[in-house]
């Protein structure tokens, strides 16, 4: 039964990544600025999936990975989404993000080791990314501050929920269900990088 479970939750995941979700980025002042910071993760798949998997990979390292990076990527998405709100250019953001549902999906299948500080870059390089997204979308009518708190605050949720997937690594079934769903994300952050480098070509 275990086998099928990974199938399920990636069957899932793609179903959802070819939805169109209606966002809330028409919301106005603190609250619709609250509101739409914390709906933009969520419903942004390539988002979610990346998010996710930094909380699993943290959970797969042991501390203290397990807390550090989930707070390094919040703090340094925030950096990221002043550069979004400022408008100052990152090179290809949309093919970075994919790139992180890619790199950070493989290192949860493989239960990639890396030491600590390496495994901290690379999600703080990734952080940038998704914090210049959520900045560049801000809701012309929204609260800015109240955005940031809302999509950092959705993100750290996102990171815990990784975490508590990364609690199944105590049972051998559970390490190849977090294996399957990291072979799952890594595949459509594939399909995400396809996508980009095809607008782009």
């Amino acid at each position: 039964m275990s086998l099928h479970v990974p199938r399920a939750l990636t069957a899932a995941i793609a179903s959802f990544a070819l939805m169109q979700p209606a966002l809330a980025h028409e919301q106005a002042g603190v609250a619709g600025g609250l509101v739409s910071g914390l709906l933009h993760p969520v419903t942004g798949i390539d988002h979610l999936i990346a998010m996710v998997a930094v909380g699993i990979w943290g959970a797969q390292l042991g501390a203290p990975a397990i807390w550090i990076l989930p707070i390094t990527f919040p703090l340094v998405m925030a950096v990221g989404g002043v550069l979004g709100v400022l408008h100052v250019p990152l090179p290809m953001p949309e093919l970075m993000i994919a790139a992180s549902a890619v790199i950070l999906g493989v290192a949860v299948a493989a239960r990639l080791r890396l030491p600590f500080a390496a495994a901290a870059l690379i999600v703080a390089i990734f952080a940038i990314f998704h914090g210049h997204a959520h900045g560049a979308e801000l809701p012309r009518a929204a609260n800015a501050l109240a955005y940031g708190v809302g999509f950092v605050t959705a993100t750290g949720l996102l990171h815990l929920f990784g975490i508590a997937i990364g609690t199944l690594t105590r049972w051998p079934a559970g390490e190849r269900v977090i294996q399957g769903l990291g072979a799952g994300i890594a595949g459509i952050g594939c399909y995400f990088l396809a996508q980009g480098l095809g607008a782009v070509a």
